[in-house]
């Protein structure tokens, strides 16, 4: 089975540690596509993005940086999508949008055809992707 919606960075963390943050509509599509057995859609660009706001100390964690990975891959309804040639040329359309991961996220739901689960109000504001704020 195919994934239908891709998680930005906030929503999967915010999923995993704090869900009670999600909007409803975000819990509710997200926990409809889990109980399908159907996979949620990472941009690899999320990995990264994870990695360094850790880093940072911009994003608390109550675990390391390597158990929350390995809490990701556990659970076993991740897809991790990678950067493309036509997702990095589809990043060129997306000026309006100033973060690179911002970016990346959006061309990645752009080309794969995914409803994107976000709260990002500049997201949301662009129209640039169907979105499930």
């Amino acid at each position: 089975m195919l994934p239908r919606l891709l998680l930005d960075t906030h929503i999967v963390v915010g999923w995993l540690t704090q869900a009670k943050k999600l909007s409803r509509e975000q819990a509710r599509v997200i926990e409809d596509a889990v109980r399908r057995a159907e996979p949620l859609a990472l941009s690899a660009v999320s990995l990264l993005e994870i990695a360094v706001l850790a880093s940072q100390g911009k994003l608390e964690l109550k675990m390391t940086i390597g158990e929350f990975f390995d809490h990701l891959q556990a659970a076993g309804v991740f897809h991790v999508l990678p950067l493309t040639f036509e997702v990095a040329a589809e990043v060129i359309l997306l000026g309006n949008l100033r973060d690179p991961a911002d970016r990346a996220i959006v061309a990645t739901a752009r080309v794969q055809r995914l409803r994107l689960v976000t709260s990002d109000q500049r997201i949301i504001e662009s129209k640039l992707v169907h979105v499930v704020a």
